[in-house]
């Protein structure tokens, strides 16, 4: 491994990666495959090919479409073959679009007419558009389609906050361990509950820990400061995929994602400028940060593009009989934090926001599903105050503001959705998030609350996957909440590293017969702490 003081270039890293990363995911058939479709690139001297070095993904799946994603190192078109077979003896392709400078070298593909109840295999190749006679290694990976009957089960799992509070890839503690343990569940899918990077958490070579080992992080250029700049945000994302276990289980699990504020920076609204007390950013206007941060996020991620609005982040998926999940968006769309103590829902108390808030209404009451997950980038009841040196105290961050009293503010938004889900008699709603970085398992019920007039609902938080841990937070009553399970003591030392092996996911799964659902929460190494079985309401 390299000298951990190092700071590795571009040019270092894609040849640290250079095939290295696509033959450890492609598998034993690579010999197979150039052997039967790709002999031109055969005799290509390796230096000479277009090489991956995020590996693949796949993501937004459906029972019949998933997209698969990859990026190269120059101008090349991209080409995926798929099948239901391994060995690749029968298979489709798609030849796809060209992966250019303006998009980062990324490049996707949106598989449909696939068989539902599947596993798909694909592999991914780039054309060199320079010379058209060279082609990448080929790169396989997996994915599953959704099922259209309940005669199996559905399983995911959740967490989020990755690359955080200046822990990054330590190769000598196994990098992102978690991810190589959510590998081992073989989940139908993985719900990224946001952050996914710290665009305003720059990196250091080391870092000494309390007891006085040292830390250290693999660091590129983009990671050594705040991010602002379009390849700033770029480079944010394609760090965390330097990471082997990640780039592994990318090329195993599909994705679905979503953003929180550090993909922009801590606790950020639209509209909002950095204050001066702020010294880090040149560039102030936070609307601007996130466009090129969003942009980056769509590019580096398996986002099925909206035609209607290509920059919409909040969208649902249907898992056949068992399961829908809605994946929400509380960033673009939330007024100013503030004390969060507003009498009526406006733009200013807004936090999904009316367009969305209407979108999850009625996404809910059209679902037949037997459970339905709201993917929250943001915990309903835990108190997340912000802390930025530019805003006032008394200033919060999420849902709650920490009253206990009757909604008020935000609350009033999420007043709104429940009383909707208990009037409309939806039954078996679950919400999962991460943001505050400790595993939490939280009942909701009206006999508890300030407002009664919802059904009772369990929220699990999962998180980090790699970044510091903190909490417990404070809970705010006005729902009803009752822990039932906190992974961290009230006395935890706040940012502690991921050595502390306080690194926490979620998995769900739905048993067909039973239609129950269990959920667990488990550490970095897959070892269950805590788990839950609800049964479905009639």
């Amino acid at each position: 491994m390299p000298d951990p003081v190092e700071k590795l270039s571009r040019r270092i890293l894609l040849k640290r990666l250079a095939g290295g990363a696509g033959l450890a995911l492609a598998g034993s058939h690579i010999g197979d495959v150039l052997a039967q479709s790709v002999a031109p690139a055969a005799v290509t001297a390796d230096k000479l090919r277009p090489l991956l070095p995020g590996g693949v993904m796949s993501g937004d799946v459906t029972a019949s479409s998933a997209i698969v994603w990859s990026r190269t190192d120059r101008p090349s078109r991209m080409i995926v073959d798929y099948s239901t077979s391994e060995s690749f003896k029968r298979f489709e392709r798609r030849v796809g679009p060209a992966a250019l400078d303006s998009s980062d070298f990324t490049a996707r593909i949106d598989l449909t007419d696939l068989p539902p109840g599947a596993d798909v295999f694909y592999r991914v190749r780039f054309q060199d558009l320079v010379n058209d006679k060279v082609f990448s290694e080929p790169v396989t990976g997996r994915l599953r389609t959704a099922a259209l009957s309940a005669d199996r089960p559905v399983t995911f799992v959740f967490s989020g906050d990755e690359a955080g509070q200046g822990w990054g890839i330590n190769e000598r503690f196994g990098g992102y361990r978690i991810y190589e343990a959510m590998r081992r569940e073989s989940p139908d899918f993985f719900i990224h509950s946001g952050d996914q990077i710290y665009a305003d958490g720059p990196l250091q070579s080391e870092v000494r820990l309390p007891d006085g080992t040292l830390w250290t992080n693999l660091v590129t250029e983009p990671k050594s400061h705040v991010a602002q700049t379009l390849d700033d945000y770029r480079g944010a994302f394609a760090y965390n995929q330097l990471d082997v276990n990640k780039r592994r289980f990318m090329a195993e699990v599909p994705f679905l994602v979503q953003w929180d504020d550090h993909e922009v920076r801590n606790n950020w609204y639209p509209g909002q400028q950095i204050g001066a007390e702020e010294k880090r950013y040149q560039t102030r206007a936070i609307s601007l940060l996130a466009a090129r941060a969003k942009q980056a996020m769509f590019e580096y991620n398996p986002f099925r593009i909206n035609p209607v609005d290509p920059e919409q982040v909040y969208r649902g998926f249907q898992f056949g009989p068992l399961l829908d999940v809605f994946m929400l968006d509380e960033r673009s769309y939330r007024g100013p934090n503030s004390p969060n103590r507003q009498t009526q829902l406006d733009r200013e108390s807004a936090f999904l926001g009316a367009q969305q808030s209407a979108w999850l209404k009625q996404s809910l009451k059209n679902s037949k599903a037997a459970w339905k997950v709201i993917a929250s980038d943001m915990p309903i009841s835990l108190i997340v105050p912000d802390l930025n040196p530019d805003v006032p105290k008394g200033t919060y961050e999420a849902w709650a503001n920490g009253d206990n009293g009757a909604p008020s503010g935000r609350e009033l938004e999420l007043m709104d959705i429940l009383r909707f889900i208990k009037r409309e008699n939806i039954a078996n709603v679950v919400w999962v998030t991460a943001d505050v970085h400790y595993a939490q398992a939280t009942h909701y019920d009206p006999s508890r609350a300030k407002f009664t007039e919802f059904k009772p609902f369990w929220e699990f938080v999962g998180g980090p996957i790699n970044a510091g841990t903190f909490g417990p937070n404070e809970l705010d009553m006005t729902f009803g909440p009752e822990l039932r399970y906190v992974s961290v003591p009230k006395d935890n030392p706040q940012n502690q590293s991921p050595a502390a092996k306080q690194q926490y996911y979620g998995r769900a799964k739905i048993d067909p017969a039973s239609r129950t659902m269990t959920v667990s929460l488990h550490d970095l190494d897959g070892r269950s702490l805590y788990e839950v079985k609800l049964d479905p309401e009639a």
